[in-house]
């Protein structure tokens, strides 16, 4: 979900770094698309059981 609450798409593969493990990305289907954007570990606020919770609006992610 976006800062602001909104619902953008499910998390389908969280990318780690190979040496520390550490996320390198998030893989997000975006909802009713077959795009998948990525998101790197600074656009990503937190991080929960119910899902990933972006610094960026959905405003953002489609004007890019």
């Amino acid at each position: 979900m976006d800062k602001n609450n909104k619902l953008i798409g499910k998390v389908n593969k969280v990318i780690l770094d190979t040496w520390s493990g550490e996320p390198r990305k998030y893989a997000v289907r975006l909802e009713g698309k077959i795009d998948m954007v990525f998101f790197t570990p600074q656009q990503v606020g937190s991080v929960t059981e119910d899902g990933v919770k972006l610094t960026l609006d959905v405003a953002d992610i489609e004007g890019a």
